[in-house]
Formats: structure tokens, sequence, C-alpha cells
């Protein structure tokens, strides 16, 4: 057996706003193992400024992994512990490799066309209009669940917007959840929880900077909002630390991204915790291609969660790879008879 790695770099179709800046474009990497006629692909998924793997030495850590593939998948997957992305790829590869049709990796009613997972629209930040824009694109596409990013424009502008979705489309027509991205401080989180909880949100998401956790613990308890915790999550690799996280903080959901927090492995045991903590969860995509976003929607689609789940990122790239992959309804389904195209890499 054989591994290779190799950069790819995702354009944007519009520049897309969080709190954090405007992203234009999104790199990736891919590990391919070659083992006599078969193939296996797998998706490193690291999100600059945001994963803790964005390190000097990621592309060092990628050929290390190349060079000792060899010692198999869990050994691999203990040493790359502080490299969460390379750990699902890795995921990806090894399952790729063994399956009989390469991007079949979790075999299910998903994989036969057979039943679709339902996802949150999501609603990136912008002026006002662009804003209003996508919303109303988001409802005539028939999603019922919308993730709008909030933190970037006047406060207030955002409480109109959901002021005016609210006025057209009740909690039992369209299900709205925010994300906050860490904008919030200490100091005001609770009064604008207060004021986003009249338009009777589903959760918000991250209201504050990660790191502060007793301030964290007190909005939680606090809230008139479920709060759910994401950027919290990384970086916070031990079963033991985990369960203390969630027990100091007990936040009413907790948004697993596999990229972020060491793949499919990585995301069970933050459930496990979760739940033992009665602790509510979802899945979300951190951008990655296809590829990647083929392995979270296959995975998450064995999990049974009957919420809607962050997957419709797929959409947002220029030059992203033909896939099954379609959004439709407010769904993500795996159209069997649409094929994959990755003749953009080298393989």
């Amino acid at each position: 057996m054989t591994a290779t790695f190799q950069q790819y770099i995702l354009n944007f179709k519009k520049a897309s706003g969080t709190s954090r800046g405007i992203l234009n474009t999104k790199e990736t990497w891919f590990i391919i193992l070659k083992d006599n006629n078969q193939i296996g692909i797998g998706e490193c998924g690291l999100f600059r400024g945001l994963s803790i793997d964005d390190r000097p030495d990621f592309e060092e850590k990628l050929q290390w992994t190349c060079d000792h593939i060899h010692s198999g998948l869990n050994e691999l997957l203990d040493e790359l512990i502080e490299f969460p992305s390379i750990q699902f790829g890795l995921e990806q590869a090894f399952k790729s490799l063994q399956s009989s049709f390469p991007f079949e990796l979790f075999p299910s009613e998903f994989t036969e066309s057979k039943a679709s997972i339902p996802i949150n629209g999501l609603i990136w930040m912008g002026s006002e209009a662009f804003m209003k824009k996508q919303i109303k694109e988001k409802l005539i596409a028939g999603f019922n669940c919308i993730k709008m990013k909030i933190g970037a424009i006047d406060f207030d502008t955002e409480l109109a917007l959901l002021k005016s979705i609210r006025k057209e489309f009740t909690s039992d027509d369209i299900e709205l959840r925010v994300d906050a991205n860490g904008a919030f401080s200490p100091d005001n989180a609770l009064e604008k929880l207060k004021r986003l909880s009249e338009f009777d949100l589903h959760s918000i998401e991250q209201p504050i900077k990660q790191g502060q956790i007793e301030a964290m613990a007190r909005l939680c308890e606090k809230t008139p909002l479920p709060i759910a915790l994401d950027e919290e999550l990384i970086g916070v690799f031990s079963v033991t630390k985990q369960k203390e996280l969630l027990q100091i903080i007990n936040p009413q959901y907790i948004i697993l991204k596999p990229s972020l927090v060491g793949g499919c492995r990585g995301s069970q045991q933050w459930i496990n915790s979760a739940e033992e903590n009665k602790i509510g969860w979802w899945i979300t995509s951190a951008l990655e291609s296809n590829v990647g976003l083929n392995a979270i929607a296959q995975w998450t689609y064995t999990l049974k969660s009957k919420m809607p789940q962050g997957l419709g990122t797929g959409s947002l790239f220029t030059n992203n790879f033909d896939s099954p992959l379609q959004v439709k309804n407010g769904t993500l389904r795996f159209e069997i008879n649409k094929d994959w195209n990755l003749t953009n890499l080298n393989i």
C-alpha cells in the first residue's frame, strides 16, 4: 500500500462573511491510498484560523502520516490526536480503500437514494439586502430550518431581519438558528440573548469566544435561549476533559464538525459524553469539498438523528467536485444516478 497527499484550493462562488472575516477561498488536502488496483481517498479539511491543527508543521505531519501508513489506522489515529483533520481524512481513506466503491463509506438507505437527511439553510453575513435575498431563496427552496450568521453587522439590523421572518412565518413554519461565532462579549451577551429570544429561536451557537468557561457556564445557566457549543469543543482531546467541560458549562446543545474534533471517532466520543449529561447535539460540515461532505453525510445518517443537520455547504464553491450529493426541499440526498468527477485531482 502507498499513500500520498495533495493540496486543493476551493473557490467560493460569492465571498462568504462570518464574524471572523470574509472567506474567498478554502484550502483543503487529500490523502490518497493505493493498494494493487484499489484506491482510497480521504479529505483533511483544515480550516485556517479555526482548526487546532492550523500550524506550520501541518504538511510535514501529512508527509509523516503517508510515510507511516503501514502502522495501520488505529495506531495512526492515536499518534495524530493533535491533528483532527488528518485523523478524519485517514478514517475516510481507509474506509474508501476497503469499500467496493470508493465513495460508499457507510452503506445505508441514504446511499441507496431511499432516504434523505434534513438540513438547515445557511444564511451568510452581509448587507441587510443580501441577507434578505438569501432568506427568500432558502424559503423558496423548501427549507423549514434556517441558520443565520450574526455578529458582523449592526445588531439592531439583525434583529429587524429576524422580526421580518417571524412576521411571516411562525416557529411551526420555520425553525430559526443563529450563529454568533463568538462575536458577543461576556458583558453584553445575556442582554443580547434576551432580545434574540423574543423571536422564538431554536438556539444560538457560540455566543461568546471559546475559552471563557466560567462566563459561558453562567450564560448557559441564565439564558432564555438554548445555547450550542461549537468552537468551544476544538482542541479538547481527552474524554476526561470533554466530560469535565460539559459538566461545568452544561450547555443545551453541542455541534460537532468531524474535521475539527477528530473525525467519526472523535465526534462519537463527544456524543457519548453529551448524552450522558442529557445534552443535545447535531453534526455540521466545515466547508469541506464534496469528498469530505459525502463522508460526513453518510456517517451522520447512521446516527439516526431527527434534527436538521448542518450539511448544506456543497454548493458554495465554483470548483467543487461533481457528486451524487444534491440538496432538495431542505434535505440532502444521495442520487445514485449521478456520477463523481475528480478529474481536477491527480489520482
